[in-house]
């Protein structure tokens, strides 16, 4: 399903637009022109560049992940918020998201053919989708857990790897990607842009549908009734809970809060209580009110009794009077979230659509910089309107302060790599950025530091991924700077591995 393929360094800077070449859909084209266009038909085709600046932006994603995933536990303000709020690692999502939506413009941006350019992203999400249930389905259980395997009844459905142009984001982003893609093949005008006005024409339908998103997405938020539901609670829970059902009171509209919000409910509905994330973030939360009457508001006070974990904000036992829904299960990636996960995409696109249609270094960078502060100052004027950041729900205001954020980093990245020329302090992040479905499958996924702790002496514990990580925070007297210095050698060392693929033509692609 996933092919290893060697390329000379020719063949590589030399790539023909993704619809143009018949042999293969993963040629992406990332590739801009900086001169006009011509008419005549016997002119040859204007220079091209690689833009280097999305493959340092994708290293840099991957490189993040790597950082927030292995290092998050001993450092919680980087890991995942528990439930409102954002941190450093709330924002690796929608950078995956953004990115990919870049790259689809600058892939698609001549379709020679519409149909066969849509059974082609069919073709390629299936295989996408085989493969996340793979990755990320639950079958390899991490370096932390030295076993393998899953009950197929039990399968994460929603745990699936999307991944366009050696670009991977993580499972809700299916239909984000698909609505990108669809969009920018059947949703354009065939028309020359050399006018603002002509460019709102081009594409004011893919912002028609994106605002039809946003308002369904809402609707279903705050208009779904979410009655009393129930869930069954495993024997083998470690938080002193009998097992059993497990009765959680609802009966409330517009809840945000982790146990009657409308996404778990359409969950639950279409993916069962089994296919759920067992282990969700809000697990880790303190300072809900489960009483109904206050579960539209967002709870500012911590009590005791309200708490899901004494550790909060990381994992922790639960306190004897904590409410009972913190063991229900909740998928973070969703499919109701997936809405919003579309439409950071879909601003990915648009910006693309900038660099595709505007030549000038300068014009781009004015225009990204100028819209990536107007969806941020949305973002914000949403939470002032009582809108939170949430990451699991995907918000109207995290969706704006994470893809704003995106567009400021693509800015500045594409500043200093393709304006300014700085490389070489970069050339790591564009290695892992050019080979980013290896690096993610190998490292991110842990397959490659579950296989090296197949060897061990003595007993499990004793292998060479934990040892090497115990040496540090020996050597450092602490347990956290340890760790920290660990992923840091960590993803240096994925940089060179990356680096030395790059060296021999080798990437991966579907």
């Amino acid at each position: 399903m996933s092919s290893m393929i060697a390329v000379t360094t020719t063949e590589l800077d030399e790539r023909q637009p993704l619809l143009h070449n018949p042999r293969s859909l993963s040629n992406e084209e990332e590739e801009i022109s900086n001169t006009p266009s011509t008419s005549s038909s016997n002119a040859s085709p204007p220079p091209t560049q690689r833009l280097l600046s999305l493959d340092v932006f994708r290293g840099l994603t991957v490189a993040l992940m790597i950082l927030v995933d292995d290092a998050g536990g001993a450092f919680p303000c980087i890991n995942h918020s528990p439930w409102f709020g954002v941190t450093l690692a709330d924002f690796v999502m929608p950078f995956f998201l953004f990115v990919v939506g870049v790259s689809i413009s600058l892939a698609l941006k001549k379709v020679s053919s519409k149909p066969l350019a849509t059974k082609k992203v069919i073709l390629r999400t299936i295989k996408l989708f085989l493969l996340g249930l793979v990755l990320q389905g639950g079958y390899f259980h991490g370096r932390h857990d030295l076993t393998y395997g899953i009950d197929v009844g039990k399968i994460r459905l929603m745990g699936v790897l999307q991944e366009f142009h050696r670009m991977i984001v993580k499972p809700r982003i299916s239909i984000g990607y698909l609505f990108a893609a669809m969009s920018e093949i059947w949703l354009v005008y065939s028309i020359t842009v050399d006018s603002p006005m002509t460019f709102v024409k081009k594409y004011y339908i893919q912002w028609m549908i994106a605002f039809l998103f946003c308002t369904f997405y809402i609707c279903l938020l705050y208009g779904l009734y979410v009655p009393d539901w129930e869930f069954e609670v495993p024997s083998t829970n470690l938080f002193g809970y009998e097992f059993g059902t497990k009765i959680v009171n609802c009966g409330v509209k517009g809840s945000l809060e982790p146990p009657c919000n409308a996404v778990g409910l359409i969950d639950r509905f279409f993916l069962g209580e089994h296919h759920l994330y067992q282990h969700p973030v809000y697990r880790r939360t303190k300072g809900f009110n489960s009483s109904p009457n206050h579960l539209i508001e967002r709870v500012l006070t911590v009590t005791v009794s309200q708490q899901c974990s004494v550790n909060s904000p990381d994992y922790g036992p639960l306190p004897p009077s904590s409410p009972g829904w913190c063991l229900a299960p909740f998928d973070p990636e969703g499919i109701l979230s997936s809405l919003m996960a579309a439409i950071t995409c879909f601003l990915g696109l648009q910006f693309g659509h900038i660099l595709v249609h505007f030549k000038g270094h300068m014009q781009r960078l004015c225009l990204w910089s100028v819209y990536s502060f107007i969806i941020l100052f949305t973002g914000y004027v949403f939470e002032l309107l009582g809108i939170p950041f949430c990451k699991p729900l995907y918000t109207l205001s995290y969706m704006c302060i994470t893809a704003g954020a995106s567009g400021l980093a693509l800015t500045i990245i594409f500043y200093i790599v393709d304006v300014k020329h700085f490389r070489k302090p970069t050339m790591i992040l564009q290695w892992m950025g050019m080979n980013a479905l290896i690096i993610y499958a190998l490292a991110a996924c842990d397959l490659f530091p579950a296989a090296i702790q197949g060897f061990y002496l003595g007993s499990p514990e004793n292998n060479m991924v934990d040892g090497t990580e115990s040496l540090f925070q020996v050597m450092l007297h602490s347990k956290k700077w340890g760790t920290l210095v660990f992923v840091i050698v960590e993803i240096l060392f994925w940089g060179l591995v990356a680096g030395f693929l790059h060296s021999k033509g080798i990437y991966a692609r579907l």
